[in-house]
């Protein structure tokens, strides 16, 4: 995981649309480092002891780790990995990881009416701000999604990430809802694995580090997971690295040695040779592909 944060401007146009996205990032908190991590902006930062009060929604997801969770309106409440934390405007709050774990967070920041609405009509509870759903990569993806957009701010990117974060919030109460968060033993294994993966695409991962955090026997894992998915853990990380190139590969400002680098492919070589083992073309002329008639035709 890459930590990264931006607070975003939004327009009048933007607001008529009923659902804006102010803010949005992640960050991988170590065992025994500060948090929250320094240079928010003054409005957004907090200590334990005063705690803070934000005029916004905030949507968190705690994907690894564990930590409390306090709050006017709920008392205070343990945080474990799967848990989504919503925050309300003008609820005093705090929260922080156990400095023995640390924890991965995702989050964004969102107002508008539809938000009110959804709690006002009870969808979600102010006094009920920490809702378990497990690890699920449906709102992984989605939460992920939303940031990446805001890296580029494209025209129209408000009302498109708006949209997501609506679906995001219809997936959780669905899970919690229906009651289908799974605590079959092998599922959430699976399930916190592929969040792993997805969460450490730019790290020097494997899926030998997976089963030892997940602390589950290598063999046993792979069985499983490729039951699951259909792939082995292997082939699975490497598959999410491919769509992730080309994911960047639409972007003409990013090399494709960087790319390969960011990535952590052992080599650009191996790079281009498993991307056009796995698309039919070199990462250049895809690029080429999906930016003909731009006028960009090289990066080398």
């Amino acid at each position: 995981m890459n930590n990264y944060y931006k607070y975003l401007p939004i327009s009048d146009e933007d607001a008529g649309w009923g659902l804006s996205i102010v803010n949005a990032g992640c960050t991988r908190v170590k065992p025994d480092s500060c948090y929250p991590v320094p240079n928010h902006p003054g409005h957004h930062n907090f200590n334990w002891k005063k705690g803070r009060v934000l005029n916004e929604y905030q949507i968190i997801y705690i994907t690894a780790g564990k930590g409390v969770f306090e709050s006017d309106s709920s008392g205070v409440v343990d945080i474990r990995a799967g848990t989504i934390i919503i925050l309300y405007p003008g609820d005093r709050h705090r929260y922080k990881p156990h400095a023995y774990t640390g924890w991965d967070e995702y989050w964004i920041g969102l107002k508008g009416e539809i938000m009110d609405r959804l709690v006002s009509n009870g969808f979600f509870k102010q006094e009920l701000p920490c809702l378990f759903i497990g690890y699920n990569e449906k709102v992984f993806n989605t939460l992920n999604y939303i940031i990446e957009q805001t890296k580029t701010e494209n025209p129209g990117y408000q009302p498109d990430i708006s949209g997501a974060a609506l679906s995001l919030l219809g997936s959780c109460h669905a899970i919690i809802r229906q009651g289908t968060v799974d605590f079959d033993i092998k599922n959430p294994v699976i399930h916190k694995a592929l969040l792993l993966f997805r969460s450490n695409i730019n790290e020097d991962f494997s899926p030998e580090i997976a089963a030892d955090q997940l602390q589950v026997g290598y063999s046993w894992f792979r069985k499983v997971f490729k039951a699951h998915t259909g792939l082995s853990p292997g082939q699975y990380f490497i598959q999410l690295k491919i769509e992730r190139a080309k994911n960047l590969l639409s972007d003409p400002s990013l090399s494709t040695k960087w790319i390969a680098n960011d990535l952590r492919f052992e080599s650009y070589f191996y790079f281009c040779r498993l991307f056009k083992s796995r698309t039919g073309m070199t990462p250049l002329e895809y690029r080429k592909r999906i930016n003909k008639g731009s006028g960009f035709l090289s990066d080398e």
